[in-house]
């Protein structure tokens, strides 16, 4: 196993950053689900930053279409920063380009 998976989260009135570290893989979308839907109260807008992880598996694409969608319900969004040539490669390759702004 690789290093432990860590994510850190930062709340400004209604935005959420969101900064994971590490590798976003089978084995770390459980609990970085579960940690991400307890920050989710009061929130209309998600940063993910991704400075610090450079993989993000299928589970990971589906944690990132469900809180888009969360967002757009509550009239915000999210948006995705900082990302490695892999994961925009993997985001571009899925179709989530389509529906997520990449900075």
């Amino acid at each position: 196993m690789g290093e432990p998976y860590q994510v850190t989260f930062q709340k400004e009135g209604t935005v959420l950053t969101v900064r994971p570290v590490g590798r976003l893989d089978a084995y770390a979308v459980p609990s970085f689900s579960e940690q991400l839907e307890q920050e989710l109260d009061d929130i209309t807008a998600v940063v993910m930053d991704f400075a610090q992880s450079d993989y993000l598996s299928s589970a990971g694409l589906r944690v990132l279409m469900i809180t888009e969608q969360k967002m757009e319900e509550r009239g915000g969004g999210m948006k995705v920063i900082h990302v490695s040539d892999m994961i925009r490669e993997i985001l571009g390759l899925t179709g989530f380009l389509d529906f997520v702004t990449l900075e």
